[in-house]
């Protein structure tokens, strides 16, 4: 017997996720009823996901249950936010239960690991794509942008680099996948406890999902700055190390889907926040600093200076 819309609703999405106090109305009237907590403003993102163009289109759904909610909390992450709410509209080839199954288990994990509760959304027929809008709390003063950088600031990155867009390149070449970059790839994990504890601390901030140097530029040009990035200080995983120790950077400068966060503490500030991130099981690393002179510029392993620097993703131009 064919599943109904309403039915998908109310078998997958109306109990997916934990439930908050904030949430007054959720699934299963016209609009959603939403309480954010006194004090503080919210942070709203939103994302789509294109099959063929986001995620190949026999991707693992409960990774791209995961991986949809993922860049979305992601950029509350690089705002200091704490994720509330969350909706999600899908448009789906067919009403495929075992693809709804996986791909709910996969989003539902992740939103409740997170304290995130679905309150809406549509789902209708077509071509696979998934849009996501996530909601979050943050105190105004506290809020990081990408427009506070000073000259002088140092400038870190979480995790590691490059990894998604090996595996991505592995995976059309064919080749085989080493899982660690496959995880890179399929389960990015949004460094939402990273960016509380930056939220009126770090001078600027942003999550790197089109390559670090694409944005890193967004940041120089919000600051009116420019910035060099010491390429023997990246972060890379084994694998992404020996491609570039081989002279091929583009992965970790120019690869997208890293969702880390890229940010700028002024200088007598990086010492307490560094020591902070430990304590707290946030790997960061420290791979250059803000400057004056406008552009990004790379200093290489060999100290060779090169204002050449690659291009991230761009939807219209790649």
């Amino acid at each position: 017997m064919p599943v109904s819309e309403f039915d998908l609703i109310r078998r997958y999405f109306a109990t997916a996720t934990p439930a908050r106090d904030d949430v007054l109305l959720g699934i299963g009237d016209d609009c959603a009823l939403l309480a954010p907590p006194p004090g503080r403003v919210l942070a709203v993102t939103t994302d789509t996901l294109v099959a063929g163009r986001h995620f190949l289109a026999d991707a693992d759904p409960c990774a791209l249950g995961h991986k949809s909610l993922a860049v979305n909390l992601s950029d509350l992450a690089a705002m200091g936010a704490e994720p509330a709410w969350v909706t999600l509209a899908l448009t789906l080839p067919s009403a495929d239960t075992g693809w709804l199954e996986a791909f709910v288990r996969g989003f539902a994990a992740l939103a409740g690991a997170q304290g995130v509760q679905l309150v809406g959304g549509d789902t209708t027929r077509g071509p696979l794509s998934i849009t996501i809008q996530v909601h979050g709390f943050v105190a105004p003063q506290a809020a990081l942008r990408r427009g506070g950088a000073r000259a002088g600031d140092r400038l870190f990155v979480s995790g590691s680099v490059g990894g998604a867009a090996l595996a991505l390149r592995l995976m059309q070449r064919r080749q085989a996948v080493p899982d660690a970059l496959r995880q890179r790839l399929n389960r990015p994990q949004p460094r939402v406890a990273l960016g509380r504890l930056l939220a009126g601390r770090a001078s600027a901030a942003i999550d790197v999902s089109d390559g670090l140097v694409a944005d890193l530029r967004h940041v120089c040009e919000a600051s009116g700055l420019g910035a060099h990035i010491e390429l023997a200080r990246l972060p890379l995983l084994p694998e992404v190390a020996a491609v570039a120790a081989a002279g091929d950077w583009s992965a970790p400068l120019a690869g997208g889907d890293d969702y880390e966060l890229l940010f700028t503490l002024a200088p007598q500030r990086a010492a307490e926040l560094v020591a902070a991130c430990a304590d707290a099981g946030e790997p960061i690393q420290e791979i250059g600093y803000m400057a004056d002179e406008p552009g990004v510029r790379l200093i290489y392993p060999d100290g060779r200076i090169s204002e050449d620097v690659p291009d991230g993703f761009d939807h219209f131009k790649s």
